[in-house]
């Protein structure tokens, strides 16, 4: 578990793995889909995504030349698990607020 967290804990990883599930997206559009992550934050995680067999990056050429990223097998064999987090946020952390709902406080 702590290489895991230690990974996918990081801030902005899961969002571009969840992204990324959907299929091959190109550096821009990736941007673009995950508001407020820098150009060099998302070229830093993809780099370390890619490091741990997680991603591939695969270059277009042009003109104009192109960047995109896929997930690789691995990476994809942690939709069951994301989408598994994702269920449980909604449920135990539901609002805005990102709190535990009071009835489950027990």
């Amino acid at each position: 578990m702590t290489r895991v967290f230690g990974l996918l804990g990081k801030r902005w990883t899961g969002l571009i793995v969840a992204v990324l599930m959907h299929g091959p997206v190109h550096f821009a559009d990736l941007r673009r889909a995950i508001p407020g992550i820098s150009e060099r934050m998302l070229s830093d995680r993809l780099t370390e995504l890619g490091g741990a067999g997680l991603v591939v990056r695969r270059v277009d050429e042009g003109p104009p030349l192109r960047v995109s990223y896929r997930l690789t097998t691995a990476g994809s064999a942690l939709e069951p698990a994301l989408s598994e987090l994702g269920t449980w946020a909604e449920k135990y952390l539901g609002g805005e607020g990102g709190t535990c709902p009071g009835e489950f406080r027990t």
